[in-house]
C-alpha cells in the first residue's frame, strides 16, 4: 500500500463509531504518525483502528472513543471524550496531561515507559565515552588541523552514580556492566534492591557520600517533587571535582544557576546535557559557551524503533480491554 493509500483509508476510516483504538494526529520525533497507527494495525487485525488527522476529526471520533492513544491529550478534547475509558500516552511522562480531570472520569491511563530503554542507555553511554577518551578536544584540534597529543581518562574502575532505576536506569547499567565500572543507584525505596552495585536513597548522607565519590552522574528520573532541583549548589560543592553530570531526566532536576557556576568554578569536570531548564535553550544563554558542556536538543529519545515498540504495548492492553474493561494494563499510572 503507498502512502497515498494508507493516508486515504485512515481518514476514511474516521468516519462512523466502528472503532476499536482511535489515534490521535501529533507526532514525536519528526516521524509521521501514520506509522504509529500502522504498527498498531499490523498488531491488531481483528480491530480498528482509526487516525484522526485533523482537529475536526479529532473532536468528532473522540466522542465515541473508548480507548484513544496519543502525544497529548487537551482539556477541550477531554471534554469530547464522553465515552473514554483508557488513554494510552505516547511519552513516558505523563505530567502534561490533565491528570486529575482523567481520574474524575475514571480514565485509565498508561505510558510508554520501556520505549525509551535501549537508545538512551546508548546516548548515555556515548556521552560518557566522549568524557572519558575526550574526544571532543580531538574534535577541536582536528577542525584546527593540529597533531598535538592531550590527555585522556579510563572508564575502568570508575564510580557511575545513576539516580534513577526504571527502564532508563537499568538499561544504562546494562551497558556499562563489561566497563568495569562501580555503579550506585539511585531510588525512592532502597530496600527494593536494583541492578547496581550499590543502592541509596535521595536523602540524607548516604547520598552525599554518593555523590563525593562519582565520577559519572547519570541522571534518569523523573521530574517531582523529590527530585526539582535535586543537583543544586550545594551537590555540586560536594561531587568530586573530576566528575561528569550526564541529564537525561528532565531540565528542572539540576539548578541551571547552580550548574553555570560549577562549570565556571571547575566545580565539575563537564557535562551532558540532553534536557535543560529553560527549554529550548535560549541563544544567548551561557550554558553554550562552555567547551566542556555538550548539548543536545532533548534528542536522546529519538529512535527509528520508537512506534513499534511503542505500539507493543499499546496494541496488548487494547486486546487486553477488549477481552476484559476491568483488564489490569502494562504501564499503567492512573487506574
Amino acid at each position: 500500500m503507498t502512502d497515498s493509500e494508507s493516508n486515504d483509508e485512515t481518514v476514511a476510516s474516521s468516519d462512523g463509531d466502528d472503532r476499536d483504538v482511535l489515534v490521535l494526529r501529533k507526532g514525536t520525533h519528526g516521524m509521521p504518525v501514520e506509522q504509529y497507527a500502522a504498527a498498531i494495525r499490523e498488531r491488531l487485525p481483528e480491530q480498528t483502528v482509526t487516525l484522526a488527522r485533523t482537529p475536526d476529526e479529532e473532536h468528532e471520533a473522540i466522542e465515541n472513543a473508548r480507548f484513544v492513544t496519543g502525544m497529548t491529550l487537551d482539556e477541550d478534547l477531554l471534554e469530547a471524550a464522553t465515552a473514554l475509558e483508557v488513554f494510552a500516552c505516547a511519552y513516558a511522562g505523563t505530567g502534561h496531561l490533565p491528570l486529575d480531570a482523567l481520574e474524575e472520569r475514571n480514565v485509565a491511563v498508561t505510558n510508554a515507559s520501556g520505549v525509551h530503554g535501549p537508545n538512551i542507555g546508548e546516548h548515555v553511554l556515548g556521552a560518557i565515552l566522549r568524557f572519558t577518551r575526550r574526544f571532543h578536544v580531538g574534535a577541536r584540534q582536528q577542525r584546527r588541523r593540529e597533531w598535538r597529543h592531550y590527555k585522556a581518562h579510563e572508564l575502568q574502575d570508575s564510580t557511575v552514580t545513576i539516580v534513577g532505576l526504571g527502564a532508563i536506569g537499568r538499561a544504562v547499567c546494562e551497558r556499562l556492566e563489561p566497563f568495569g565500572v562501580e555503579t550506585i543507584g539511585v531510588r525512592y525505596t532502597p530496600e527494593k534492591g536494583g541492578p547496581t552495585d550499590e543502592i541509596v536513597g535521595f536523602e540524607g548522607a548516604a547520598f552525599d557520600e554518593a555523590l563525593a565519590r562519582t565520577d559519572y552522574l547519570v541522571l534518569a528520573c523523573p521530574l517531582t517533587e523529590t527530585t526539582r532541583g535535586l543537583i543544586d549548589h550545594e551537590a555540586f560543592v560536594t561531587i568530586d571535582p573530576d566528575a561528569v553530570l550526564i541529564n537525561v531526566a528532565r531540565g528542572p532536576v539540576v539548578d541551571t544557576d547552580a550548574l553555570v557556576e560549577a562549570l565556571r568554578s571547575s566545580w565539575i569536570r563537564g557535562a551532558s546535557l540532553d534536557v535543560t531548564d529553560p527549554e529550548p535553550l535560549p541563544e544567548d544563554h551561557p550554558l553554550w559557551t562552555f567547551e566542556n558542556v555538550q548539548i543536545t536538543p532533548h534528542n536522546a529519545g529519538h529512535t527509528p524503533n520508537y512506534y513499534e515498540r511503542l505500539a507493543d504495548i499499546v496494541a496488548e492492553n487494547a486486546r487486553r480491554v477488549a477481552e476484559d474493561p476491568t483488564a489490569e494494563l502494562e504501564n499503567q499510572v492512573i487506574r
